[in-house]
């Protein structure tokens, strides 16, 4: 028979290894959301290479985390897990984007569909960061591009209409997505009346210049 000491000595035994799993899992999940924002900021900053290696260690840290989740699911999974999956769910769908004009899949990268979709939605605020440094470059055309991009995951998000009931957060983002590209049409339409209104001018002052050369040749 079991004394009560050896039962408890037991008892304290686990929740000492659970406590142990529960640190490593948020250190891990902090980690790893950490280093998709700086891949993110990264491919903002044209360092594609210097970004798919964080996404790579990213990677790793979230297969250690599946690891573990096996023996202590309960502790794995919460809150900082699911944020760090959408967080890297951003960054892999972002880099594929910019880098192949596709969209990565969630059994691609290993992410539950419901991480994916709430890192799809952020994906929006990351492409008008790109509108506006395209805007700022007096590249339009460019700009434009990257609006048609947030149009068409707003879209195709909207579509998913059973996805707000099943996807806690979800209708939060589409709300804020709605915004952003509202402003950014905003930005983008102006710039191209100012362009259009750059290149009348232009035409305007080579006209009068041709008239005036032509003047004094007669």
């Amino acid at each position: 028979m079991l004394t009560l000491k050896s039962i408890l000595l037991k008892i304290r035994k686990e929740l000492e290894e659970r406590e142990k799993v529960r640190e490593s899992s948020q250190d891990k999940e902090r980690k790893a959301t950490r280093l998709a924002k700086q891949a993110i900021l990264l491919m903002h900053q044209k360092k594609v290479k210097e970004a798919e290696k964080l996404i790579e260690n990213a990677k790793e840290l979230i297969q250690e985390l599946y690891e573990a989740s096996r023996a202590h699911p309960e502790i794995v999974y919460g809150g900082m897990f699911s944020a760090a999956l959408q967080e890297y769910s951003e960054a892999n769908i972002f880099f594929r984007l910019v880098e192949r004009s596709e969209f990565v899949t969630p059994h691609e990268i290993g992410v539950p569909s419901a991480d994916y979709i709430l890192g799809l939605a952020d994906v929006i605020g990351e492409y008008r960061r790109l509108t506006l440094d395209a805007l700022r470059e007096g590249d339009a055309e460019r700009g434009e591009k990257c609006l048609r991009m947030m149009d068409e995951i707003y879209t195709e998000l909207m579509a998913l209409d059973e996805a707000y009931m099943l996807v806690s957060g979800l209708r939060r983002k589409c709300d804020v997505a709605r915004k952003i590209i509202e402003i950014t049409r905003g930005d983008v339409t102006q710039e191209i009346r100012r362009s259009s209104l750059e290149k009348q001018l232009e035409h305007f002052e080579r006209s009068i210049k041709n008239k005036s050369q032509d003047n004094r040749a007669r």
